[in-house]
């Protein structure tokens, strides 16, 4: 593809209204991918259920009241993937039965996998670790001769293209981006939950981070899918945290299954991929607000909010929430010293366009959350010039009315014509800094990520407001730029997000994520 551009990618995998971005054109069933990735030949370290026992509650992970800090050890590690990465339940219909994650995923696909580099801690040899979700447990995968000293733990996340592209064909690449901020956002709540702190390491390469992860080693993947580098997430109880990586390990154990026995060529993602690769960057590191956020209503404990977390399917149409339910919803997604924010590394660039239709108290119509002040002048002149631009809400929440009006037949339209955008209670686009990303390419992933990390805080506030959310990737790019007058490529829409009353379906069974005994311990 010569002169194939960033752009070029990201016009060609746009939805329109006359067509579709290409995709498959229907489900090869046969060849659906494996969710579940192993590492043949290497020895599997059972993790302990523990989740239970956690008292900390979801309102005070939200205000940065983290609990006492949990000693580095096994124990601990094992509660960090369980409440981030793991299973949180089954669902079977019938003969047929399929898993849930505490991590969403566009179609429950699942492409983002999870790696540990560990120095040595009680109970667990220093090494590099692949998390096999399905056991819940590690697969040690690379030996150094002299162990490093580490200040915390690596959790490395890559992502196999496609595990997406099966189902979503050329615009699968942007979905495994949003799940990768999806991934990084469940990571820092986890690390919260144990008192931990956890910081995505801006500065590293992919190459750097394949090496240290082994996805570089073709040997290890000669018949089997590849994975792609996506980032590095210290985590750890203090507020330290290793200034340089450790080199890869010497010795390595496994091979990766084979997830599809056939697969179809997406040049574009190849494309994107490459264009996309991020080099070694100087560290970014604003200034991050004291959290501040409102009053959840909800003493629910944080692990029951994040195992209970859910992607509706269809919303009643009925339900409405009260406006400072939605204040307090809106609250959590802005930069501050709370999780997940805490652990991001770089400023504010995504800011959600928000079609009200039941919210308690408040006119329905479009509004905009400029989540960085100094975005609002160009927010302002990128848009429609009549737009109202009134400040509603709590003095301290960038809420902005646009147009007092009953959008929810637009906000369907937008979104693919799907009634969960008009059937809920509120329905939103994110507008990112698509500039960013033209000026540095592989900047479009961490614009999608950051989109990730909103979906994801929004999950978890509609749970614990007692209503549930669903990402939205399929939507007509355009139409909803056209929507805000919006006359170039500066700013794009690159994730939809809903919420609302859900519609549970009778028919699904629901199984317990773990069959095996859960431990208890003591916090």
């Amino acid at each position: 593809m010569p002169d194939y551009t960033l752009f070029d990618y990201h016009e060609r995998s746009k939805h329109r209204l006359d067509r579709y971005a290409p995709g498959p054109g229907g489900l090869d069933w046969a060849n659906q991918p494996d969710p579940f990735r192993r590492y043949e030949g290497s020895p599997l370290l059972e993790l302990p259920l523990a989740a239970d026992t956690l008292a900390v509650r979801f309102a005070e992970l939200r205000a940065a009241t983290l609990p006492p800090a949990r000693p580095l050890d096994l124990d601990a590690i094992a509660l960090l993937f369980e409440l981030s990465l793991a299973v949180s339940a089954w669902k079977a219909w019938g003969e047929t039965s399929w898993a849930l994650r505490c991590n969403p995923s566009s179609g429950n696909l699942h492409p983002t996998e999870a790696y540990l580099v560990s120095g040595a801690i009680p109970a667990l040899e220093a090494g590099v670790y692949h998390y096999a979700s399905r056991e819940h447990a590690l697969e040690h995968r690379g030996r150094w001769q002299q162990p490093p000293a580490l200040e915390g733990v690596l959790v490395g996340l890559a992502s196999i293209h496609w595990r997406e592209a099966w189902k979503y064909g050329m615009r699968a690449f942007r979905y495994c981006q949003h799940d990768c901020g999806h991934a990084i956002g469940a990571l820092a709540y986890a690390a919260a939950c144990l008192g931990w702190r956890a910081r995505l390491l801006d500065t590293p390469g992919d190459e750097e981070v394949a090496a240290l992860l082994g996805l570089d080693r073709d040997a290890d993947y000669a018949d089997a899918e590849r994975e792609v580098p996506d980032c590095l997430i210290w985590i750890g109880p203090s507020e330290g945290g290793n200034a340089e990586l450790p080199l890869p390990p010497e010795r390595w154990a496994g091979r990766a299954n084979r997830l599809s026995q056939g697969h179809v060529a997406w040049p574009d993602i190849d494309a994107v991929e490459r264009l996309a690769t991020k080099p070694r960057t100087a560290p970014e590191r604003p200034a991050r607000a004291p959290a501040t956020p409102a009053q959840v209503h909800s003493d629910a404990s944080a692990a029951a909010v994040i195992r209970r977390r859910r992607s509706a399917v269809a919303f009643d149409g009925a339900t409405s929430i009260t406006a400072d339910a939605f204040f307090a919803m809106l609250e959590a997604t802005l930069p501050h010293a709370a999780p997940p924010w805490s652990a991001w590394p770089g400023p504010a660039l995504v800011h959600p366009a928000i079609f009200v239709h039941r919210v308690d108290g408040l006119e329905p119509g479009l509004y905009l959350l400029v989540r960085e002040p100094a975005a609002l002048e160009a927010l302002r002149a990128a848009m429609q010039r009549d737009w109202l631009w009134r400040k509603v809400g709590p003095a301290a929440l960038p809420l902005h009315l646009l147009l007092a009006h009953d959008l929810r037949g637009a906000a369907q339209t937008v979104s693919c014509h799907q009634e969960i955008a008009a059937d809920s209670c509120f329905a939103l686009g994110m507008l990112a800094r698509f500039g960013a990303a033209q000026a540095e390419a592989w900047r479009y992933r961490t614009l999608h990520w950051e989109c990730g990390m909103l979906g994801h805080v929004l999950y978890l506030e509609a749970e614990a407001a007692g209503v549930r959310g669903t990402g939205i990737g399929c939507f007509f790019d355009d139409e909803m730029h056209g929507l805000l007058g919006l006359r170039d490529a500066e700013w794009q829409t690159l994730y939809h997000f809903t919420a609302g009353g859900a519609v549970e379906d009778a028919r699904l069974t629901t199984l317990p994520a773990y069959t095996r005994p859960r431990q208890p311990r003591a916090e």
